[in-house]
């Protein structure tokens, strides 16, 4: 029957039942102006390999007309030369959050629940209900580490960065060693998308630990956020359950130009050096600063630090930054971190027109 004219219809009501109960994910925010200071999203601050760029330009031809390789070969074997694997133990997709996506569904989603901190990628609870999966958050402690201790019990996968987001605190590897001795049943995913920049991989534990999965991206160490390019790492077994589930869903997930572009990438090995080794610079020089403004800070070991000022709500500071054109992230949820603001560590010069405007909102 046609329903009157100006009567408004419930769409909703063609949703899938999953649709109504999803609570997506909500990326930071992206502000565009030439005077604007973007310090919320953990974009790297400076830019690909110039190769990169040549690759790019010369893969702009008449080859786009052909469907780009299904398996990546190419690329999964520059990422296994740089990782000490075989191209068998690596999986590449649309950036991380596409490798975590078919991570969840090939290998977390089980009667057990899958295990995370109350405090982490807000990612995962996201996949969670998207795909069923029964899921338990461990609270961090009372200084925002992970507990290896709090992760040995009944579970169906574990999951979380290393370092952690948005603390960027990181955890040793003879913690994560003890964390996959104590689950060898399960699966125990690591995502390492920030691991270039203070902390040391668990990449070759994989050959010792057949449970352990490794994903990484390029979109902050390479500085191709923009290309959409993640990996993971593990046992062949791992890495073919992967295949099933990205093949019965798109069996083409990486264009032409990101797998060269990515290749060239991943082998200009002194590009990524030189890149991490300015962010941590930054990053020291930056928590000096926020230091001697009276902030508090968490030890970093990733792009981005998280902090607070005892005598100023971070919600204040947040809005009263973005009048001055510096963008920073504050979250709301979960209670414990709404104190605090998390701030990509930029170049020297924007990490002072930071410090420049808490100096004056301060005062």
């Amino acid at each position: 029957m046609r329903k009157p004219r100006g009567c408004v219809i419930d769409m909703s009501r063609f949703w899938s039942d999953v649709v109504h109960g999803l609570t997506p994910y909500v990326p930071g925010e992206q502000v565009e102006g030439p005077d604007v200071v973007k310090l919320n999203t953990n974009e790297n601050p400076y830019g690909p390999s110039p190769r990169v760029l040549e690759v790019l330009r010369s893969q702009i031809n008449d080859s786009l007309r052909l469907y780009p390789d299904p398996v990546s070969a190419e690329l999964r074997a520059a990422i296994a030369r740089r990782n000490g694997v075989s191209p068998d133990n690596v999986f590449v997709g649309n950036g991380s959050d596409e490798v975590l996506a078919h991570t969840f569904r090939a290998l977390l989603t089980h009667r057990d629940p899958v295990l995370f901190p109350d405090i982490t990628y807000s990612f995962y609870p996201v996949y969670c209900r998207l795909f069923g999966t029964p899921y338990e958050e461990i609270s961090l402690n009372a200084q925002f580490e992970i507990s290896v201790d709090d992760y040995v019990r009944e579970n169906g996968g574990i999951v979380f960065p290393n370092p952690n987001a948005p603390t960027g605190l990181a955890l040793e590897v003879s913690k994560l060693e003890r964390l996959l001795e104590a689950n060898s049943d399960s699966v125990v995913v690591i995502d390492e998308a920030y691991v270039h920049f203070g902390c040391e991989s668990v990449v070759p534990l994989v050959h010792r630990y057949s449970q352990l999965l490794v994903t990484r991206t390029l979109s902050k160490s390479h500085s191709l956020a923009g290309l959409r390019v993640g990996y993971a790492i593990g046992h062949p077994d791992l890495i073919a359950a992967l295949d099933r589930v990205k093949d019965s869903f798109n069996s083409y997930p990486l264009d032409r130009l990101a797998q060269r572009a990515a290749i060239a990438g991943i082998e200009d090995v002194d590009h990524v050096a030189r890149s991490a080794r300015k962010i941590i610079d930054s990053r020291r020089r930056l928590v000096k600063g926020l230091h001697d403004l009276g902030f508090e800070v968490l030890p970093s070991a990733a792009n981005f630090v998280l902090t607070r000022h005892g005598g100023r709500e971070s919600s204040e500071l947040s809005a009263s930054l973005r009048e001055r054109g510096v963008i920073v992230r504050h979250f709301r949820n979960p209670p414990r971190v709404a104190a605090y603001l998390r701030i990509t560590v930029g170049t020297d010069a924007q990490c002072d027109i930071l410090l420049s405007a808490l100096r004056a909102l301060l005062n």
